[in-house]
């Protein structure tokens, strides 16, 4: 396959040191396609290489990739012979690569069972790489999570190891993954819409995030492979102890009623009350002093009014990465603001004369990777205030052409809630 286009990320993305991939969907994706299921599997191999390739150039350590487990004998003789047949041409074409780039390959999993010819190929190519230290590739072949732990525990009984003895560190030098710099996983990504690790590198994935991808694998393209590591990098990871970020207490009730405030008086922005409503809105929700908060409003609203005052779009995206420099400088927040700025100027894009739900959908989608950035939570979890925040903005509209009161009434109740299920997330 020829060598992919390299993909940057946005400085200050927090890059996993090791992500594991269940390459589910490859039979689906065939039937969907009409073709035979073997090349589903076919693609779904090229897309592996394509995919390992974009994550070590993206400077992830380690890729482990589950390609069969221990259940999957249960498969039929011939499609089992031709996944066997596909792991020798993986194996082959990517020992050449792996050399180059000083990428260890690795084996997880039994080799009792594996063919003869894959299992010579599987330890040629572990022995001929087995210095490298750059990267690391784990092939799981007839690979299970509870299998790993069972066999460790077998070895260890081998071994001697008295009851007493047994600790979580040695017990590690007995799984798959002994010896590597990065044995615990940082992030799952699982394909075809499942949501479930199966067991997969059970002992590993103690404190791992999970990624759930809803197309098939052979359609997890590389450029599909960032926006995992991004909705990774915005993450708060506890590890089960304290957060490490400065909480946002802003009361969602207050802080909504301000905000509303302002949009009625959008169409009538000249006076005080406008600018005043704002400048207590941002003061309420990021804790800003009253100066720094003028400051700020007067970016905010400038950008704002831009969808009245002829929709200078690139005029509103200057005073938005102003207003959200302010805002990081002064909260420390970890959001780059050129990113936030310009997301926040699609959503108002999205959602701007919008009237039914029908035509939601990609604001909704703007809106929860807006909130991910700015408030560093998964796409996942920003989808809830996302959803409600794009029928706040479509209540607005219905009432502000005239449609009935009851339209600002619903915009309100919406805007409250987006708060608490903003408040749920951040606090």
């Amino acid at each position: 396959m020829p060598k992919i286009k390299k993909l940057t990320l946005p400085k200050r993305t927090k890059i996993p040191d090791h992500i594991a991939i269940i390459p589910d969907g490859n039979r689906r994706w065939a039937r969907a396609k009409g073709v035979h299921t073997f090349e589903g599997h076919r693609k779904g191999f090229e897309r592996a290489v394509e995919v390992s390739r974009a994550a070590r150039d993206m400077g992830i350590h380690t890729v482990t990739l589950w390609g069969f487990s221990t259940e999957n004998w249960d498969r039929s003789p011939k499609e089992i012979s031709y996944l066997m047949k596909l792991y020798e041409k993986l194996i082959d074409d990517y020992l050449k690569e792996a050399r180059k780039e000083n990428v260890r390959i690795v084996h997880l999993g039994r080799k009792d069972r594996i063919p003869g010819v894959l299992l010579k190929k599987i330890l040629h190519a572990e022995n001929e790489t087995k210095d490298n230290d750059k990267h690391i590739i784990n092939i799981a072949i007839d690979y299970g999570g509870q299998d790993d732990i069972v066999r460790a525990t077998q070895a260890m009984i081998k071994d001697g190891v008295k009851s007493n003895e047994v600790s979580k560190k040695l017990f590690e030098k007995y799984l798959d993954t002994k010896d590597q710099p990065y044995p615990y996983v940082d992030l799952i990504i699982r394909t075809s819409g499942e949501q479930r690790t199966s067991g997969f590198l059970l002992w590993q994935s103690a404190y791992a995030e999970t990624y759930w991808e809803t197309d098939h694998f052979p359609d997890f393209t590389p450029e599909k492979l960032k926006e995992a590591i991004l909705d990774y990098s915005r993450r708060r990871r506890r590890f089960g102890g304290n957060d490490s970020v400065e909480h946002l207490v802003f009361d969602p009730e207050v802080v909504a009623r301000l905000e509303f405030a302002w949009w009625r008086l959008r169409k009538i922005p000249r006076g005080t009350k406008f600018r005043d409503y704002a400048v207590q809105h941002l003061i309420k929700q990021y804790g800003l002093s009253k100066s720094l908060a003028r400051d700020a409003a007067k970016y905010f609203l400038e950008a704002f009014l831009e969808q009245d005052n002829g929709k200078n779009w690139k005029r509103a995206l200057r005073k938005l990465k102003s207003f959200y420099k302010l805002i990081k400088e002064e909260l420390k927040l970890a959001f780059e603001p050129s990113i936030v700025a310009n997301l926040q100027v699609k959503f108002w894009r999205d959602v701007a004369g919008k009237e039914g739900v029908e035509t939601i959908g990609e604001a909704e989608e703007t809106a929860k990777k807006l909130y991910a950035e700015f408030y560093r939570i998964s796409l996942f979890q920003a989808a809830k205030a996302a959803h409600l925040m794009v029928l706040a903005n479509i209540e607005r509209n219905l009432a502000e052409k005239g449609l009935g009161e009851h339209h600002w009434a619903k915009a309100e109740n919406y805007l409250q809630r987006f708060y608490w299920a903003l408040k749920e997330r951040v606090a």
